[in-house]
């Protein structure tokens, strides 16, 4: 459900440049239900959603960038208690994630496609970071409230 949840809620935003929910999902997964699920869901949505929006090398990019958000988002939730109490810091995390995630696409692109500079080409495309950690804060304020309902009533019910 939540891979179809990840699909739906970035086909929707498509006509919105960089401003979808799955780098939020993906963060409140891994925090809740951790790394391992974080993982799966970043591969399988990221999959699924590049059938409809076009597959390409950079398929591989996007899975590294979640990957390394998602490994961090879990590193921080087992290192610091305190981050996962605090939704401020979460959500600060978010944004910064939309940043870390265009610099990883760029430092993936300057490779594969053998740029001459990378800055220069970082730089092109920060506004699109930009609103990528907009969307994001967005998202995890709205949906992090959400989903720890839908996990809370999930496992009351396994337990009943």
């Amino acid at each position: 459900m939540t891979v179809a949840t990840c699909t739906v809620g970035r086909l929707l935003f498509q006509f919105l440049p960089n401003i979808q929910p799955m780098t939020a999902i993906f963060l409140i997964i891994t925090l809740q239900l951790g790394l391992f699920r974080g993982l799966l869901i970043n591969i399988l949505s990221v999959l699924i959603t590049n059938i409809y929006l076009g597959m390409g090398v950079w398929t591989i990019a996007q899975i590294l960038s979640f990957t390394v958000i998602i490994c961090l988002m879990a590193l921080f939730s087992r290192v610091f208690p305190i981050f996962r109490q605090s939704l401020f810091l979460q959500v600060l995390f978010s944004i910064f994630a939309g940043f870390l995630y265009g610099f990883i696409m760029a430092c993936v692109d300057v490779t594969i496609y053998g740029l001459p500079q990378f800055w220069p080409y970082y730089l092109s495309g920060f506004s699109f970071d930009l609103l990528h950690a907009i969307g994001n804060g967005g998202f995890y304020l709205v949906l992090n409230p959400i989903f720890k309902q839908l996990f809370l009533k999930t496992v009351k019910k396994k337990e009943v």
